[in-house]
């Protein structure tokens, strides 16, 4: 059952990034062993976390081992979310655990990019897939999807960008309000003079700074955001019609048509419920303009209606913690906002050479079967040059063994939205007995098992901290990581296992 869930603490102290590029945290650890070992037996007794006062999350109980038997089909959409895993570094960073309910381990490895095979020819999606053991039951195996989005080549199209800024008094603050600020003004210099720009800013009223305008003078749109301030109520409802509104008057055919929400999410005037909200955004998804969220903050933070609306505008939602995040999101990775498939959904068919099955994350993404191949369904989007990785977790049957095919993988998608989808399939087999996992199997080993330990889950095993570090100190090694974010990842590892002490 989902419910709403608020949990008080303290207040947070307000911790910035270190300048340079995602600097390692470097917990004051000598004897790492130690740590991970006194971590490791204390989770029974510590309070896993708590969330700020007013930070409000979905709890979303974890998928069950199923039977091949009773239901050998397993449905579910695709998410490219990644706020789950930088609101967790913003709780590591201020030396507290986050709560349970904010762990969602698809954000986990999906914060990230993972070295898969680009699409070939007229495909705009590859696939692939991987089984290895599993690290914590010795007894079980691991079944790794990996999406993989066409990067974009030559000229990138045309985009039409609607920045919906909060400007209430929630937003106020150097990690809210000033962060974007700076932010926006870095993506800036990134932009075309074909590319369009409009700011609309909503607090207890809503005004439009900057109608659509092209970006031939990226200097005079800078002082229009340096100007912004927060302060009064949340009119969230109001301000997102007037966002698609202006979005649909300067729509662009073949571009990159984007609302880009910042928001702490709290909408407390107008249209305010989350189903609202959500009703309206569906009534415009369809005409082809996408709604990405940045949520910023903590203490009033409304991570659940967020994920809900970016779920449902066909969009993604990311959490802002700190300027690098900014840049990651809107410089480094700023082709994402570049949709390349859209309602992506996959399906796996077991066979009889699997006992039972469990999805790793996903919990709110999981479909009906009958909707797999139903167009009119919604599902997630991926980003031009964005990965996307699932896990299952499988136990064997008698009839497991080398090249036995355990499952089918299928994925539908649409290039366009309107469209029909489009099918891939691929079959996938048990490997040799001297196959040797790959580095990007240990990586997503290593994720899941660090959001196992982080959520004390009830299939976590013999999974500790150590377990995870190891495994993405394998999956780290002869791998490009130009933003240092895996070795970021192996640092708040050990800031976690340092917490939990």
């Amino acid at each position: 059952m989902k419910r709403i869930t608020s949990i008080a603490i303290l207040a947070l102290a307000l911790v910035g990034c270190s300048k340079g590029y995602y600097s390692p945290y470097s917990p004051d650890v000598t004897n790492k062993e130690a740590v991970y070992a006194a971590a490791d037996g204390a989770l029974d007794s510590v309070d896993p976390g708590e969330q700020q006062e007013g930070d409000s999350f979905e709890e979303i109980e974890e998928n069950p081992f199923i039977k091949v038997a009773d239901q050998p089909v397993s449905t579910f959409s695709i998410d490219a979310d990644g706020a789950s895993y930088a609101y967790t570094r913003r709780c590591l960073k201020n030396n507290r655990l986050p709560s349970p309910s904010a762990i969602r381990t698809e954000e986990f490895l999906n914060y990230f990019t993972f070295d898969y095979t680009e699409p070939t020819g007229d495909e705009s999606v590859a696939i692939n897939a991987e089984i290895g053991d599993c690290p914590w039951n010795a007894s079980h195996k691991l079944l790794r999807l990996g999406l993989n989005g066409k990067s974009l080549s030559g000229e990138v199209p045309p985009a039409n960008y609607i920045f919906l800024i909060d400007t209430s008094g929630s937003m106020y603050g150097e990690d809210r309000i000033e962060l974007l600020k700076s932010g926006l003004c870095n993506m800036l210099d990134y932009l075309r003079p074909v590319d369009r720009v409009a700011i609309i800013t909503y607090s207890g009223s809503v005004s439009m700074p900057l109608e659509s305008t092209l970006v031939k003078d990226p200097a005079a749109i800078k002082k229009i955001i340096r100007k912004l301030e927060a302060s009064g109520s949340t009119a969230g409802g109001a301000a997102m019609k007037m966002a698609y509104d202006e979005a649909s008057e300067h729509y662009m055919k073949d571009g990159n048509n984007r609302i880009i929400m910042c928001t702490d999410g709290d909408f407390n005037v107008g249209v305010s419920s989350t189903e609202a909200l959500v009703k309206m955004v569906e009534s415009y998804q369809a005409k082809g303009i996408y709604l990405s969220i940045m949520g910023f903050g903590t203490g009033n933070y409304q991570d659940s209606r967020m994920e809900s609306l970016s779920n449902h505008g066909n969009g993604t939602y990311t959490y802002i913690d700190c300027e690098n995040e900014m840049m990651k999101v809107f410089v480094h990775e700023r082709s994402h906002f570049y949709s390349v498939a859209n309602d992506t959904k996959c399906q796996l068919t077991f066979t009889d050479a699997v006992d039972s099955y469990r999805l790793i994350g996903y919990e709110n993404r999981v479909m009906n079967n009958e909707d797999f191949e139903d167009d009119k369904k919604d599902a997630g989007e991926i980003g031009a040059g964005q990965t996307v990785t699932a896990i299952y977790e499988l136990i064997p049957a008698e009839g497991y063994a080398a090249d036995a095919v355990t499952a089918t993988f299928d994925v539908r998608y649409k290039k366009a939205l309107g469209e029909e989808s489009r099918p891939l399939k691929l079959n996938v087999s048990v490997p040799k007995a001297e196959y040797v996992s790959s580095p990007e199997f240990n990586f997503a080993a290593g994720i899941t098992a660090f959001t196992l330990v982080l959520k004390d889950s009830e299939y976590k095993g013999s999974a500790s901290y150590e377990m995870a570090s190891e495994l993405v100190a394998k999956g780290s090694e002869n791998v490009s990581d130009p933003l240092k974010l895996r070795k970021e990842l192996a640092d708040l590892i050990r800031a976690a296992a340092k917490v939990q002490q």
